[in-house]
């Protein structure tokens, strides 16, 4: 299962030719409600107070993912031309304004071309394409130039990605995240508690343990602030604000379960949460949010799994 599971979600990417960089965008309609959880040193967003349960604006129109760094924040800019052609957004008495909020990841040290990053056609695009069918994985849209396992420099790293997952539960609860991979940390399974995809070995062909890195003491060289996973949790349940956001909360236990090390100086880690609302029944917001951690581990290891490696960053499947 996918996110686009969720009734009224749609996905599209966007993935630059020039150099691996690119964005996503989630569209929900009708408009959802909506908060976000930001962690880690270094964040790069959009809109992100409007989604604090105090302020007075509810709902959002679509959340943009994005590589390019602050750069890529422009690709928010077309996907709001996209939906104000539609007449798609908040009401005003000038008419509507869509809402829609935008995080970033670094990528500009990958395909040697910073010059190339995600503007807003990038987002224009990737609206228009967004379909609520299955959706590509891997080494497309926001994933397309993130890489993972870098706390030992980048000729120890890998390729990230993008990976989506979704959990229904008997009584027609759905849960789903969609999540850009590019942490500084590696990425282990946390049912077994191995690496996937992280700092490689110093011949290249293994995966050095993260944990044993951890207990040496060793944290990430050079220039601070040039990683970030971020990524959106969608429910059909019916939420408040602080509900939504006390889910977002939640949902970072599925980063630094599957991350190690996470939520770093180093690391702009940010999850939006959407509650649809299709859901008829009341929601237990504890079990949304624990779901919502399962599936965005689930995610993280689909966007590493699925990636495809470019020079200088091997994938996963290229050390099996």
């Amino acid at each position: 299962m996918s996110i686009t599971d969720i009734p009224g979600v749609r996905v599209g990417h966007t993935t630059l030719a020039a150099r691996p960089t690119g964005c996503t965008v989630v569209l929900v309609e009708p408009a959802a409600v909506a908060s976000v959880d930001v962690r880690g040193g270094a964040p790069g967003t959009r809109e992100t107070d409007l989604l604090d349960p105090k302020n007075s604006v509810e709902h959002v129109n679509a959340i943009v993912l994005a590589g390019g760094s602050a750069f890529g924040l422009d690709a928010a800019g077309g996907v709001m031309r996209y939906l104000a052609e539609r007449q798609i957004g908040y009401a005003t008495s000038a008419g509507p304004v869509p809402i829609v909020p935008a995080a970033i990841l670094f990528d500009l040290n990958v395909g040697q071309r910073p010059d190339v990053r995600p503007d807003a056609q990038c987002g224009y695009d990737a609206a228009r394409r967004a379909t609520g069918g299955p959706i590509e994985e891997g080494s497309v849209g926001a994933g397309a130039g993130a890489t993972v396992g870098k706390i030992l420099g980048l000729t120890r790293a890998m390729k990230g990605g993008i990976g989506t997952a979704a959990i229904r539960t008997a009584d027609g609860l759905i849960v789903g995240a969609i999540v850009a991979v590019n942490a500084s940390g590696s990425v282990i399974d946390p049912r077994t508690s191995r690496p996937v995809a992280g700092v490689r070995t110093a011949d290249g062909r293994g995966l050095e343990d993260p944990f044993a890195l951890v207990r040496q003491g060793i944290a990430a060289p050079g220039p601070a602030r040039e990683h970030t996973t971020i990524g959106v949790i969608e429910t059909n349940a019916r939420l408040s604000k602080a509900q939504v956001r006390k889910v977002a909360e939640m949902a970072h236990a599925g980063i630094a379960r599957t991350i190690v090390p996470a939520h770093t100086p180093a690391d702009g880690d940010a999850l939006f949460a959407l509650a649809t609302g299709n859901l008829s029944r009341e929601a237990n917001v504890a079990a949304v949010g624990a779901i919502a951690a399962e599936a965005v581990s689930d995610a993280i290891l689909r966007a590493v799994r699925m990636a495809k490696g470019v020079p200088g960053f091997p994938a996963a499947a290229d050390l099996r």
